[in-house]
């Protein structure tokens, strides 16, 4: 039995909403495991009033992928380091500990994580289980750092997973939370480092020309486009060794540049757009002429990670990386042709291929665009026709972001979608952490 006390069936009638305010559901139970004997409690209660189990961590998805219209577990009490393998540089993590909380941990050891993305209030295990990515041509999403998982699968077993069985690996490192409750994740860390960072404008038609020669030269790059404008921020990152003393803008200025105008100045902006959508493009050059050039050292931390304190909603697809540039010019002609008003930039990134059954990264090198809105902007077509450009090139929808593709869609983009099918067979046989989200992008 658990050695701590034990996780209590709550009925509630209150609503849980995710971050963006796309989603949203009633579950008919909370439970808070602080153990993986709760967990297993929670399946078997599950199955014994023919109900469904889902995990939900910080609610950074856009989609639909936690909503758990029955059992939800709120797994805030499973957190914290659980061990480190020092010679191997590995480091094992309970699944609700949150990325923000993870370089503390590791510092004491002199260890990172390889790579990350720009939000870190994420859950280790939903970070991973929905395919959360950085930027780098030689680097892979988060989920390629994981080597060892425990998960407690549909059955109520127990089962941990390593390198032993690399098919499973591959599968249950990027589960969808389709397969069970991750409990605990074993990541392979690096030495800690820093980055030396390079930000500026750049002409947009510029930054999309040299797209594939500048994901090639630096570490770790990435852009962001303001609509309706003719620049892009570039953000091109290199990386030191930990030793490398921090040099580069102060405190006061970073909190000028990342708060005041990435955060306060830029909400007012699109608070401003909302209610006036036709003055959405003389706001957004204003925002890009804020923008300024700066150079800096830091952790790799303090870099990857950026505050993101405006609300907003998020679709995001990876494309094979070759076709980024044509992609963008076919994005930028429809803003114009239609005659959308964006407030919010689009996000490029690139990312190395791996051998996940269902990482947007499997067996290609991929590049990725993300386009946002504001939160208050009105629905319109904006995401579905950039959708259908996406999917003219292939391109596989985030996990985690909001996008209409189906089973029968996402078999053709997948070559080992199947196999992932075959796995989920096995470890949820009853389809105990099913809902509807993933009836669709896995059938039933």
């Amino acid at each position: 039995m658990s050695e701590h006390a034990p996780s209590r069936a709550t009925p509630t009638s209150g609503t849980w909403r995710n971050w963006g305010r796309t989603e949203s559901v009633v579950p008919a139970q909370v439970r808070t495991p602080r153990a993986v004997d709760d967990v297993a409690a929670a399946i078997a209660d599950a199955r014994a009033g023919g109900l469904t189990v889902k995990p939900v961590g910080s609610g950074h998805s856009f989609s639909a992928i936690a909503l758990a219209p029955g059992i939800q577990l709120d797994m805030s009490a499973m957190r914290g380091l659980v061990s480190v393998d020092a010679d191997a540089a590995q480091a094992t993590f309970r699944a609700g500990t949150t990325l923000h909380e993870i370089p503390d941990l590791l510092a004491p050891h002199g260890l990172a994580m390889p790579n990350l993305g720009d939000v870190d209030a994420q859950t280790l295990s939903g970070a991973t289980s929905t395919g959360t990515h950085g930027t780098g041509a030689a680097f892979g999403g988060i989920s390629t750092q994981i080597v060892g998982l425990e998960i407690v699968t549909g059955t109520g077993e127990v089962r941990r997973i390593d390198g032993a069985r690399p098919e499973l690996l591959s599968a249950a490192a990027l589960g969808l939370g389709a397969l069970g409750v991750v409990t605990e994740i074993t990541l392979q860390c690096v030495p800690s480092f820093g980055l030396h960072a390079y930000e500026g404008p750049e002409p947009i038609d510029d930054v999309i020309d040299s797209f594939l020669d500048s994901v090639a030269v630096h570490d770790h790059y990435e852009f962001y486009w303001f609509p309706h404008t003719g620049f892009a921020l570039t953000k091109k990152n290199v990386r030191v060794d930990a030793d490398v003393p921090a040099q580069g803008p102060g405190r006061v200025r970073r909190y000028i540049d990342d708060e005041l105008l990435s955060n306060g100045l830029f909400g007012v902006l699109c608070a401003v757009g909302a209610r006036a959508p036709k003055v959405v493009p003389k706001l957004n050059s204003l925002a890009a002429n804020a923008l300024s050039a700066r150079t800096y050292i830091d952790s790799s931390t303090r870099v990857f990670v950026s505050s993101r304190t405006v609300r907003f909603r998020e679709m995001e697809y990876a494309l094979p990386i070759e076709r980024i540039p044509e992609a963008l010019n076919q994005i930028r002609e429809l803003i114009m042709r239609r005659r959308y008003r964006i407030s919010f930039p689009l996000e490029v990134r690139a990312a190395a291929a791996d051998d996940l059954m269902l990482s947007t990264a499997g067996g290609r090198a991929s590049g990725y665009i993300a386009v946002h809105r504001f939160h208050r902007d009105r629905m319109d077509g904006y995401f579905d026709d950039v959708e259908e450009i996406m999917v003219s090139h292939g391109g596989r929808p985030h996990w985690g972001k909001m996008h209409t593709r189906d089973a029968g869609y996402l078999r053709t983009v997948y070559p080992r979608f199947d196999d992932f099918l075959a796995v989920r067979a096995d470890f949820d046989p009853d389809r105990v952490f099913a809902n509807p989200y993933l009836h669709s992008v896995l059938g039933a």
